[in-house]
C-alpha cells in the first residue's frame, strides 16, 4: 500500500494444468491473431516452475488507473483510459523492484524473486484470480468485487513460501452487459475474447488487420476501447487514481476533433512523449483518425 498498490494477494505456485485444453483450443482457433508470443511461450505460461525454478508463491497486485477527470467524448476522438497518462510498465516495475527486495529480505538463506508487468510468459489474470484479488469476468478483464476493473496487474514469483489467500470466485452471474455492449461482437463467448475483432487490438497493435465491420463500429475510438468495462456494474462507482503518472495532461484534455484532424507530427511528439500512444507513432495514430472519419 505504501508503494501505491491498491490490492495484493498470494497463491501457491503450481502448474495450471486445468487450463491446458482451453489454451490449446485458443491457439488452434488462431484467436491470438498476430500476438505470436501467446503461442510461442505456452509451456512457460502454464507452469511457473519453468520461469523460476523452486518457486513457491505467486504474488499478484493491482494498481488503479481510473482517471480523476474524464475527457469529453462529444466533438472528439476517444483514447482508452489506460493510455491517458504516461506508460505504465516503467513505473510499476520500479515499484515491484522495491517490493521484491522487501520480499527477498525475509529469507536470509537466499530467496529469489522475478517480477512481471505486461511482459514475460505469465498468465497475469489467472494468477490474479488465484491470489484472490479479483475474478476474470465475461469481458475477460480482472474485476475486483469492491473496486471494479480499471487496474494494471503486477506479478511476482518468489521462492519464499507465503500463506496463500483464498481464490476469488465468479460474481458475473447472469449479467451479459459487456457482451451485449461490444459493438464488434469480439466477446462472442462468455469469458472469451476474439482478439481479431477487438477494437483495442485493432487500433493499438501495429500489425493488426481491421475488418470492415470493425472499422464501421469504432465510434470515434482511435486508440483502445473501454466499452466492456464502462458498462460493467462493478465499475459504477469506480474511484479515481491518485497516481499522477496515470493522469492526462492538460493539453490532452483540451484536444477536440478538429485538433486531432490537424495534428502535426511535432505536436504529436510533444503531446505523447513517454506514453503508450507515443509508441504507436504519429502515422499509426493518424491512420486510425482517417479510418474513423471514413
Amino acid at each position: 500500500m505504501e508503494l501505491g498498490f491498491d490490492v495484493c494477494g498470494f497463491a501457491e505456485a503450481r502448474p495450471l494444468d486445468y487450463l491446458r485444453n482451453f489454451y490449446n483450443q485458443f491457439i488452434d482457433e488462431d484467436r491470438q491473431a498476430t500476438i505470436a508470443y501467446l503461442k510461442r511461450y505456452a509451456p512457460q505460461r502454464l507452469d511457473p516452475e519453468v520461469l523460476l525454478p523452486g518457486v513457491k508463491t505467486v504474488i499478484a497486485l493491482l494498481i488503479n488507473y481510473y482517471p480523476p477527470e474524464l475527457i469529453p467524448e462529444e466533438d472528439n476522438f476517444i483514447i482508452s483510459k489506460h493510455a491517458h497518462g504516461k506508460r505504465y510498465p516503467p513505473l510499476i516495475k520500479t515499484k515491484l523492484n522495491q517490493l521484491t527486495r522487501f520480499v527477498d529480505s525475509f529469507d536470509k538463506t537466499g530467496c529469489t524473486s522475478r517480477l512481471f508487468v505486461d511482459s514475460g510468459p505469465v498468465l497475469e489474470k489467472t494468477w490474479a484470480q488465484r491470489c484472490g484479488i479479483g475474478w476474470q469476468g465475461k469481458n475477460t478483464v480482472i474485476i475486483n468485487p469492491s473496486r471494479g476493473s480499471f487496474f494494471f496487474i503486477g506479478i511476482i514469483l518468489t521462492t519464499l513460501e507465503i500463506e496463500p489467500d483464498r481464490p476469488e470466485t465468479d460474481h458475473c452471474g447472469t449479467c451479459t452487459r459487456c457482451m451485449e455492449a461490444c459493438p464488434t461482437g469480439a466477446l462472442d463467448r462468455p469469458y472469451q475474447l476474439d482478439i481479431r475483432r477487438c477494437i483495442s487490438y485493432c487500433t493499438i497493435v501495429d500489425k493488426a488487420e481491421m475488418p470492415d465491420d470493425v472499422r464501421s463500429n469504432l465510434g470515434g475510438r482511435i486508440f483502445g476501447c473501454d466499452i466492456c468495462q464502462d458498462v460493467c456494474p462493478y465499475n459504477r462507482d469506480a474511484m479515481s487514481t491518485s497516481e499522477t503518472h496515470f493522469h492526462a495532461s492538460e493539453a490532452l484534455k483540451k484536444m477536440r476533433r478538429n485538433d486531432w484532424i490537424n495534428l502535426t507530427k511535432d505536436q504529436f511528439n510533444e503531446l505523447f512523449a513517454g506514453t503508450s500512444v507515443g509508441e504507436k507513432g504519429y502515422e499509426g495514430l493518424m491512420k486510425n483518425v482517417m479510418i474513423v472519419m471514413g
